[in-house]
């Protein structure tokens, strides 16, 4: 399983589609095999998720997505957890441990706009 956490300076970006990069982590036995770093190849509506789901991204983490975009996610059979704040490795740890408490996204776009960027 490959997770993939919207990095900005080392923490959970806050746009997953505008952040800088991706931490991906392989995932196997409850444990990290791998960690690489990916820049991001560009907000274009509705390539990310195709985007990651062929390299075998299963879980995106952000601290916020909106629903169009978690829809094009779990479309991809990738589960989205959203609302989250922290470290990059913090956060990867808690998702492991099942403590991860997705929240409200920090990110929603009701209008179709970015205002929070």
């Amino acid at each position: 399983m490959i997770i993939a956490v919207a990095t900005e300076n080392n923490l959970v970006a806050q746009h997953f589609g505008r952040c800088p990069e991706y931490t991906l982590f392989k995932i196997s036995d409850g444990g990290v095999d791998e960690e690489k770093v990916i820049p991001n190849p560009g907000h274009e509506p509705g390539f990310l998720p195709g985007y990651l789901a062929n390299m075998g991204v299963k879980c995106i983490i952000a601290g916020g997505m909106g629903q169009r975009a978690q829809s094009l996610f779990h479309g991809e059979s990738i589960e989205t957890c959203v609302g989250i704040s922290g470290t990059v490795k913090g956060v990867v740890e808690a998702y492991l441990a099942g403590e991860l408490q997705p929240g409200i996204s920090s990110c929603e776009h009701p209008d179709g706009g970015h205002s929070c960027c």
